[in-house]
């Protein structure tokens, strides 16, 4: 509204006004053209010469338009492409600063091997609650994880890694949104979970997301202590059965052209537990029927008590500044225009819909 007060006010008549939305709304029907025959060619796969016929009669028309524009950027029209440029600008500094946070998130995530060096209680002092680490990543461990170890070396007795994705799909059911794995041995007590939402699903309305990545995250305990007798290829026959089917069904809600992501998706939550021969396996399922049950049951309590105990948000809070040795325009892109952005956009636990009262900040700098 402000915006359009300043146009109106400043222009000294109304024939720049009338070139300024001439503009306007011809350039907005040349991209929604070219849009329309994208989704021709991608998406409804219509047939080439369809494609070819809509395009010659639209571009005829609205080219035509744009000719006559042209002669009238000069006397008002300047004015829409200055604020699409504006616009522009915004949203590429935004993309640029959070493509590098997540680009070193990626290159300084903590590997396997370090974690299970340390041991079972992770070298540090586990206490009482149940921890949930929210990251970007839908595999690895975290670089925030680290950082917060290391500068307070203790966890809580059970640590989730969440990770909430968005898929290009339009929906994803409720029974195949969340996708639970284990990180390290058993007595780690160390799971990642992936959640994952269509564009129209909306996490912040999800009021009840805690207790269903708990559910889900009781119920992997249950199929895995189920798998504990079963056969290598059994075991991954299962998971590949659940994976596949999880697959086929957002595919088909969603359509083919979402299989990539999908499957980038579900490739990142693949079962880790141990394999066992087939020579084997029959013999050992009634021998390790009985202990599994028994692990089942105490981690289940474990769970338990330490969701009694507490449930602690730690999200990681990173600041992008610049290097020293960048160039003038990097450093009033990033440490001035993408930091104010930051500031005025709502911050990650309004997002993911995280109490203050259980929330737990864990601050870093970081230099691209």
């Amino acid at each position: 509204m402000v915006l359009c007060i300043c146009v109106t006010a400043g222009f000294k008549n109304q024939s720049q006004i009338g070139n300024a939305y001439g503009t306007a709304v011809v350039i907005v029907m040349l991209v929604t053209t070219l849009l329309m025959v994208l989704i021709m060619i991608l998406v409804w796969r219509c047939h080439w010469i369809l494609v070819l016929v809509f395009t010659a009669l639209s571009l005829a028309v609205e080219c035509t338009y744009f000719s006559a524009i042209l002669f009238k950027i000069g006397q008002g029209g300047w004015v829409p492409l200055v604020i699409a440029a504006a616009f522009l600008l915004v949203m590429y500094i935004w993309h640029y600063g959070t493509v590098k946070r997540y680009e070193f998130e990626m290159h300084s995530k903590v590997s396997m091997a370090w974690i299970v060096g340390l041991g079972p209680s992770l070298g540090l002092v586990r206490v009482p609650g149940i921890g949930l680490v929210y990251t970007e990543l839908a595999s690895g461990v975290p670089h925030i994880f680290s950082h917060f170890i290391t500068n307070l070396p203790a966890i809580h007795s059970v640590v989730v890694f969440v990770c909430v994705k968005y898929l290009p799909v339009y929906t994803v059911p409720e029974e195949e949104r969340f996708l639970v794995k284990r990180i390290g041995p058993q007595n780690f007590h160390m799971f990642r979970c992936v959640a994952r939402y269509g564009y129209k699903d909306l996490h912040k309305k999800d009021e009840d997301f805690e207790n269903k990545l708990f559910d889900n995250l009781f119920l992997f305990v249950r199929l895995e202590s189920m798998m504990e007798g079963c056969s290598d290829s059994d075991e991954y026959s299962f998971y590949g059965q659940q994976t596949e089917q999880s697959r086929d069904a957002l595919l088909q809600n969603n359509g083919n052209t979402t299989s990539s992501a999908v499957d980038l998706t579900i490739s990142s939550v693949d079962s880790i537990l141990p394999a066992k021969s087939p020579l084997h396996a029959n013999s050992t399922v009634q021998s390790s029927g009985q202990g599994s049950s028994q692990m089942e049951a105490d981690e289940v309590e474990l769970l338990n008590s330490c969701r009694d105990a507490g449930v602690v948000h730690i999200m990681g809070n990173a600041i992008v500044r610049a290097r020293r040795d960048s160039r003038i325009h990097k450093k009033i892109a990033v440490d001035y225009m993408y930091a104010f952005l930051r500031k005025i956009c709502r911050e990650n636990s309004v997002i993911f819909n995280v109490p203050h009262e259980s929330l737990l900040n864990v601050g870093q700098i970081l230099y691209v």
